[in-house]
């Protein structure tokens, strides 16, 4: 944490674009630009349909092979040329730039939290469809398609290069391996804005909200629960852990929180068990805040084992305890007089809506901890239920907004000519 802290406060004027205090202009009236906005509200009904039967095409944690593929396949049918599936799984195609203007990057990941054998059926009445992840990702997916179809249909040109992607591993499990493999290994030091499409409305995520997830696991010999009784056990050292863990205090600003997730363990009721499993996540807007609510949970835990063993002073056994690194994001921030942050709220207001800017956990996390200029952006519509089985997206009239405003950042950034 302390190198993407220090990262984040490093000079950028490696990144040519990345200093200037300019905003550039929302080139709305622009006679191609504003073909493609037009294509986009006429397309609507295509945007939805890409968005429903891609969500159909399973991807579960680490197993988006499926939907990769037909993504890629979409890519090429829309006449994209330079296609192709990275080493990670991550979907890029390619849109030259017609100069030496800035490379832009636009994402949406791939992946769902939902596990194999999931009921991906989505179902649809009137401007509401429902069924796992069709807002959580299966929409950014759609906005970001769309964007590729428009800006060739209205044969808009950028003097930069634009990468539209999508990644995989954005969920918890995945730890960002998908940006991670793009921002380290395929472009290193070559993208000069990143843009990703996540969810529904129309929010603007500016700053990243770091996480730190840990799997701690006590263990011990484990025994019969009346002929062993008398020897540590692990599960009594969890719950000592979990009461410490629960009785923190944590700062409201910046905010900063924590949860015990999941825990496991035991084979039987008359059993002592031999481990105690537990999951914990904690995360912050502020490294400090992060790193501070990290040291004081390694601490309770070590408490609590210490506690445990000192309870049982028997020979026959001690408790250990392990902690996993189970996922790491970092934070990081913009100002709002940013000029990645302006475009994406000046094109907002161009488009006839404004929403603040907010801080959450995104794929836009790596970027900005990096330097990069990068937000994460809402694809229009309504969303409710994220993570649910029950999950909703519901277009309104105006669910066209979302692709549009893409597209318009993205002409923006990439500099129309």
């Amino acid at each position: 944490m302390k190198l993407a802290w220090a990262l984040i406060a490093a000079p950028v004027a490696t990144f040519p674009y990345y200093a200037s205090a300019q905003t550039p202009s929302i080139p709305s009236a622009h006679p191609k630009v504003a073909a493609a906005l037009a294509a986009i509200r006429a397309d609507n009904a295509w945007t939805l349909e890409q968005q429903s039967s891609i969500c159909e095409i399973p991807a579960p944690p680490f197993k988006e092979t499926a939907r990769a593929a037909e993504y890629k396949r979409r890519f090429e049918a829309l006449g994209y040329k330079d296609v192709r599936i990275d080493p990670e799984g991550n979907v890029i195609a390619t849109r030259a730039g017609k100069g030496s203007g800035p490379s832009v990057m636009i994402a949406g990941h791939l992946d769902t939290v939902f596990p194999e054998g999931t009921n991906v059926k989505v179902t649809r009445v009137g401007t509401v469809m429902k069924g796992p992840g069709i807002s959580d990702n299966c929409r950014g997916l759609a906005v970001i398609l769309q964007v590729a179809k428009a800006l060739n249909s209205a044969g808009v040109e950028t003097e930069g290069t634009i990468y539209l992607v999508g990644n995989v591993g954005e969920e918890g499990p995945g730890d960002l391996r998908g940006v991670k493999h793009l921002f380290r290994k395929e472009f290193p030091g070559k993208i000069d804005y990143f843009i990703s499409v996540d969810g529904a409305g129309h929010g603007v995520t500016s700053r990243a909200v770091g996480s730190h997830r840990y799997r701690v696991t006590y263990q011990g010999p484990g025994g019969h629960s009346y002929g062993a009784f008398g020897i540590p056990n692990p599960i009594h050292a969890m719950g000592r852990a979990i009461a410490k863990i629960a009785e923190l205090q944590v700062p409201a600003k910046p905010k900063t929180t924590f949860n015990v997730g999941v825990i496991s363990g035991g084979t039987s009721v008359n059993s002592i068990s031999a481990t105690g499993v537990m999951e914990i996540d904690m995360r912050s807007e502020s490294a400090e805040e992060l790193n501070r609510i990290d040291a004081r949970i390694r601490a309770a835990v070590q408490s609590a084992l210490t506690e445990e063993n000192a309870r049982w002073t028997g020979t026959r056994g001690k408790l250990a305890v392990r902690i996993d690194t189970i996922g790491i994001r970092p934070t990081g921030g913009q100002s709002d007089d940013a000029p990645i942050v302006r475009v994406a709220v000046d094109a907002g207001k161009a488009l006839g809506f404004s929403e603040p800017t907010v801080a959450s956990s995104t794929d836009a996390n790596l970027p900005i901890s990096m330097g990069i200029p990068a937000v994460t952006i809402d694809g229009g519509g309504r969303g409710q239920g994220s993570h649910a089985l029950g999950e909703e997206y519901d277009d309104t009239d105006k669910g066209w907004l979302g692709p549009q405003w893409a597209a318009l950042i993205v002409a923006t950034l990439a500099k129309v000519r």
